[in-house]
């Protein structure tokens, strides 16, 4: 049995004093980025967006990433992003280099066909929706051969194409299931992600169960599709049942369904994160539900302050235009409005389209991204301690592929 140590200070006697707070170990994962250091660089780089026409988007999207990877701690050891701007803006390029030829000979196509006219979108929506997802495991690919920890790469092989076929095919079995299929989807695309990705000679799986996906989430989807059926059995008994149940309804719908979603996306982040690997090191998360409520909630209401300001502005300046003897045309006539007010209303709207894109990225992707990794505990990461490189190469073409059909966000 030891005794407890003691230290004499003028023959009294004192027991050690707790640890300081910098001595208590820190926490595996953490993120240090700043709020307002987030707020500001998406501002500017808008701003930029606006004035070069769109094209600084490339640049944007690289500094965000930037800005997380590099305030993301694990084990001590911050993440770094490699991408350039330049790299996305070529592979944009590159890819609308490939894909105008399909818009144009799908055009022509059409132009033969137009008795077909009523189903000739339908070919080109399969092809693009089969292609989205091949350009969304070539921006992953891309992504992760960008990505450094520790002085070391990640990387990913594996084929788009392979990949992009068996998304379709779940992404049909989804949608003829109305939705009860999505678990054992997400657990076979994500297992063939994870185990064609590696950390130098770690190498990725992914053992999240469907059904325990299934388990955690069945009463979101439930819930999600009583209210239509209710609604059409109450149009079913006529136009005052529809009324009354629309009257109650609509409160409800607005406060149900952000409910639901933050319920499914916490379920859904919770099972995918802790069916990750990297070797040995995998996670475990406790995120909320009433947290990523919490932040689409205050989303949605930034949201409307902004749309009702610019609508409060618009009225304002409209008023002012028509007082100082501008004629404003009433709407449906098909008549331009005079030169100063059509160049004060597309200010006024690209003012609050590029408020809207600056609120987005900071309540859709820095917010849930620190929420996500404050949920985070990882284990085993002694296991990258001692990892040997493996080459790899990845260019940006299928980030160019994501981002000219706009299927990839940052």
């Amino acid at each position: 049995m030891h005794d407890t140590p003691q230290i004499f200070v003028d023959d009294q006697v004192r027991l050690p004093s707790p640890l300081a707070p910098d001595a208590i170990a820190a926490p595996s994962i953490a993120f240090t980025g700043e709020d307002g250091d987030f707020r500001r660089l998406v501002t500017r780089g808008a701003l930029l967006e606006l004035v070069t026409a769109g094209f600084y988007r490339f640049w944007l999207a690289t500094d965000i990433r930037r800005h997380l990877w590099s305030h993301t701690i694990i084990g001590g050891d911050a993440l770094e992003y490699l991408g350039t701007g330049r790299e996305l803006l070529f592979g944009f390029f590159f890819a609308l280099a490939i894909l105008a030829p399909v818009y144009l000979l799908y055009f022509l196509i059409g132009i033969e066909a137009e008795q077909y006219k009523a189903f000739a979108s339908l070919p080109l929506f399969l092809f693009f929706a089969a292609f989205g997802q091949f350009a969304l495991y070539r921006a992953r690919r891309y992504r992760l051969h960008r990505t450094s920890w520790r002085g070391l790469r990640f990387g990913m092989s594996g084929s788009g194409l392979a990949y992009a076929a068996r998304a379709f095919g779940w992404g049909l079995l989804v949608l003829v299931t109305l939705g009860l299929a999505l678990p054992w989807a997400e657990a076979a695309l994500e297992r063939y992600k994870m185990r064609h990705t590696f950390y130098g000679d770690l190498t990725g799986d992914f053992v999240g169960e469907a059904g325990r996906f299934l388990k955690n989430a069945w009463w979101i989807w439930a819930t999600a599709l009583l209210f239509p059926a209710i609604a059409a059995v109450a149009a079913s008994k006529g136009a005052d049942a529809a009324g009354a149940l629309s009257l109650v309804g609509i409160p409800i719908l607005l406060f149900l369904y952000p409910t639901l979603y933050a319920a499914f996306k916490a379920a859904q982040w919770r099972w995918w994160l802790e069916g990750l690997r990297i070797g040995e090191i995998r996670v475990t998360s406790n995120l909320s539900t009433t947290s990523l409520l919490a932040n689409y909630l205050q989303f949605g209401f930034v949201c409307v302050l902004v749309l009702v300001a610019a609508g409060l502005v618009a009225g304002l300046v409209t008023s002012l235009l028509s007082a100082a003897g501008f004629v404003i045309p009433r709407a449906g006539s098909g008549a331009l409005p005079p030169l100063p007010v059509l160049a004060a209303w597309i200010i006024l709207y690209l003012t609050t389209f590029l408020a809207l894109g600056v609120l987005s990225r900071i309540y859709l992707t820095q917010r849930i991204w620190k929420l996500v990794l404050a949920s985070l505990t990882a284990f085993d990461l002694e296991t990258a301690e001692n990892v040997a490189a493996r080459a790899s190469t990845a260019n940006a073409l299928g980030e160019g592929f994501a981002d000219s059909l706009d299927v990839v966000g940052f």
